[in-house]
Order: structure tokens, then C-alpha cells, then sequence
């Protein structure tokens, strides 16, 4: 988060259950900052991106669930460094193959597993999210070695750099948000592999035009894996493999629907809660 200005805390009465599908909603409203707890949330926004427009937009999703669930409150924040509150939370964790950690929490790799060190500006792209830790655990089975790499979305660049790990050759990663090309840069230089990894901060106009590549990873959101459909599908190869998460069991249909997405082969399909990863081919 940034740390210059005030920030707005909203807290929300909601059940645990439904913590990751509110928070889904809520970043596409600009927040950046989430704490959970058992049975409400606080969000958090910089006051200057938060509006009556916003306001109506939560209320209305609150009114809609079918559960107990409503805005306790809202509070002004002055600027701190939010960071190092929420990373104090980050703990290691297993995921599939790979082992994620920070660099301040030093603990030993278990045997056999990947490391990735990853330390985060932002909390999406930890590993603490349902949807990166399926792209994770489907990683093994679609990086076989030497592939050229597209991490749409980067973020913290988790999947590029997991990717790279796996033995691909290279790795491109774009993010709209300004800390993300830092941030990783940063981490592709703490796990070694910031000579195969670019990133760039954009969309993508930052893709050399006519690029194609073997592996497409894509950790968004539903609303642009259905707009720029034909743009992802078009930056697979022939016979290449396409990721996608981001995505509720809800959306499987709407996803699996869309002819550019219908044209591949579906090959596997992993879900933790109500979140899921798809993995396609291109025949």
C-alpha cells in the first residue's frame, strides 16, 4: 500500500466463507488492503479512490448476499506503513511442489520442493490466495522445461519466477500497477532468475508484436480473461499450454463458453473453495 496519504478502513460484517469473493469485488473498487477475521473483514482503500459511486456499489453487492452480512463502519486512517502491519502476518508455506517464504522468515526448504522467495508489496501473489496456489499446484504438470513463458498480470511475479524454477527458458511478465515491475524485479533477483525474466509495467502493448509463447499464464480477473479472450488465446502458440485462474466455480460456464476459449482442449481443472484453475492446450 502506499504510505502517503490517508486511508479509509471499511469493516464488514460477513462469514469467513465469503471473505475471498468480497475481496474479489472489492479490488475491483481500487482496495488494496484486507484484514481477515472470523466473521467480518476491514477493507482498505486511499481516501482520494474512494467516492459515494463506490459506496452505493458495496452496498448494493451487501444487500444482495444471501447471508447475514452488512458495513459495521467506517474509519480515516493517517498514512503508516501498512506493509509492515500485514507482513507480519506472512508465514511459509507449502504449495504443491513449492515452498513460498519470505526472506525475513528464513525457515528450512523442505526436501525436495522449489523455493520461491517471494517478498511482497501486496498481499495478492503471496501464495495466501486460493488462485495463485492452484496455478501453483498445476505449474509441474504444464512446464516440462525450456519454454518461453507469459505471466499476464504478474504481480509479484510468483508464477513467472515458479515457472523459471520449473526449467522454462524465459519468462515476460506485464502488470498495470506501478509496483508491480519492481516488485518483481525484485523477487526474480532474490530467487536468481532475473536474467530470463522481463517485466514490464502495462498491458498488452508491452508484448513485442508478433511474440508467441509456449506457456500463457493468466492470474486476473473474469471480467478481463472474457475481454482480451482473443488477445490471450492469439499469444499461445500451436501446441502451446494456457493457465487461467482468477476465476469462481461460478464462472466455469461463462469461461468454457466463449468460443476463443471453446476452440482448446481443456485438460485439467483444479479447485480449492470456490475458486478454480483451468489448463487448456492449443491444438
Amino acid at each position: 500500500m502506499q504510505t502517503d496519504q490517508n486511508y479509509l478502513e471499511i469493516e464488514i460484517e460477513i462469514p469467513a466463507d465469503y471473505h475471498e469473493i468480497l475481496i474479489s469485488e472489492l479490488m475491483e473498487l481500487d482496495f488494496d488492503g484486507f484484514e481477515q477475521h472470523d466473521d467480518y473483514l476491514l477493507a482498505y482503500i486511499p481516501q482520494s479512490r474512494y467516492n459515494d459511486v463506490s459506496r452505493e456499489h458495496i452496498e448494493t453487492w451487501v444487500s444482495a448476499q444471501n447471508v447475514p452480512c452488512f458495513i459495521r463502519g467506517e474509519r480515516i486512517y493517517e498514512p503508516k506503513n501498512w506493509n509492515e502491519e500485514w507482513e507480519k502476518t506472512i508465514q511459509p508455506m507449502l504449495v504443491g511442489s513449492f515452498f513460498v517464504r519470505p526472506t525475513w522468515t528464513p525457515v528450512e526448504t523442505p526436501q525436495g520442493a522449489h523455493l520461491l522467495e517471494i517478498d511482497p508489496k501486496m498481499a495478492f501473489g503471496t501464495g495466501y490466495h486460493e488462485t495463485t496456489r492452484c496455478m501453483l499446484r498445476m505449474m509441474p504438470e504444464t512446464i516440462k522445461g525450456g519454454e518461453h513463458v507469459l505471466d499476464i498480470g504478474t504481480g509479484t511475479g510468483i508464477l513467472a519466477i515458479a515457472a523459471l524454477k520449473l526449467n522454462a527458458s524465459t519468462a515476460f511478465g506485464f502488470d498495470i500497477d506501478e509496483w508491480s515491475s519492481v516488485n518483481a524485479t525484485e523477487n526474480a533477483l532474490i530467487n536468481a532468475v532475473s536474467k530470463q525474466f522481463t517485466v514490464k509495467e502495462g498491458s498488452f502493448e508491452t508484448i513485442p508484436p508478433g511474440t508467441q509463447y509456449d506457456v500463457v499464464l493468466a492470474n486476473v480477473n473474469r471480467n478481463m480473461l472474457l475481454e482480451t479472450t482473443s488477445q490471450i488465446v492469439s499469444l499461445v502458440r500451436d501446441g502451446g499450454r494456457l493457465l487461467l485462474s482468477g476465476l469462481l466455480e461460478t464462472d466455469e460456464h461463462v469461461i468454457l463458453s466463449s468460443p476463443e476459449y471453446a476452440s482448446l482442449k481443456l485438460q485439467n481443472r483444479l479447485q480449492e473453495n470456490e475458486w478454480i484453475c483451468l489448463r487448456f492446450d492449443k491444438r
